[in-house]
């Protein structure tokens, strides 16, 4: 089971994510100055040494710079929350969440038409 981050853990993770899994630290700050985040350098020492002791990143030393790969893909992460969060509210049931999403309007009919023809594909393929 792939352990649930923090929001500022999953910040950094996006950052790696969106660099092919593959990230030096410098390039982290980088990315996440351009967002607007001032986070000391301490702090974000901190939060990636967390998603090393979660299993979620592994470092490597390249000299002196360290070097952070995904360990989990995001499709994973995303795949393993999302089932934490059908359990939790909607006791596994796939079905529940949508319906709350139709009835909430958060789901658009452009939504709706997308998600219809990828099913319609996926059926394909089998």
């Amino acid at each position: 089971m792939i352990q649930q981050v923090s929001n500022s853990e999953l910040e950094l993770m996006k950052i790696v994510w969106a660099s092919g899994g593959t990230a030096l630290y410098a390039h982290i700050m980088e990315e996440l100055s351009k967002a607007g985040f001032t986070w000391q350098k301490n702090t974000i020492i901190t939060l990636l040494s967390r998603l090393v002791e979660k299993g979620l990143l592994k470092t490597n030393k390249i000299g002196r710079r360290n070097e952070y790969t995904a360990v989990v893909s995001e499709e994973d992460y995303q795949a393993e929350q999302t089932q934490v969060l059908l359990n939790k509210l909607y006791e596994g049931s796939a079905k529940g969440l949508v319906s709350t999403l139709i009835q909430r309007e958060m789901l658009t009919a452009e939504d709706y038409e997308e998600l219809k023809q990828f099913w319609e594909r996926k059926g394909e393929r089998k």
